[in-house]
């Protein structure tokens, strides 16, 4: 994958400290910082699914009443998915 340079300012304090850990873990500020971000990335990921799947679940009764009367429709009328097909 291509690389692009980008140039960040940061207090003293915090450039140590991003030394320190990158050479703790035994790679390169460069690399130390892009796993910073992939990782915060992720988690958004993460973060936005959780949600989701939380609001998913408040509510599942809503969505299932939905999907039975919109079944029950779709048989009344006889076009319902997965119907037989009329004599």
């Amino acid at each position: 994958m291509a690389k692009t340079q980008l140039n960040v300012r940061v207090d003293e304090g915090t450039a140590q400290a991003a030394r320190e850990r990158a050479l703790a873990r035994g790679v390169s500020v460069n690399r130390y910082i892009e796993e910073l971000v992939q990782r915060d990335a992720a988690e958004v990921g993460r973060a936005f699914v959780d949600a989701a799947a939380d609001f998913m679940k408040s509510y599942a009764s809503v969505f299932a009443e939905e999907l039975d009367a919109a079944g029950a429709d779709e048989r009344d009328a006889g076009s319902g998915a997965g119907s037989p097909p009329a004599a």
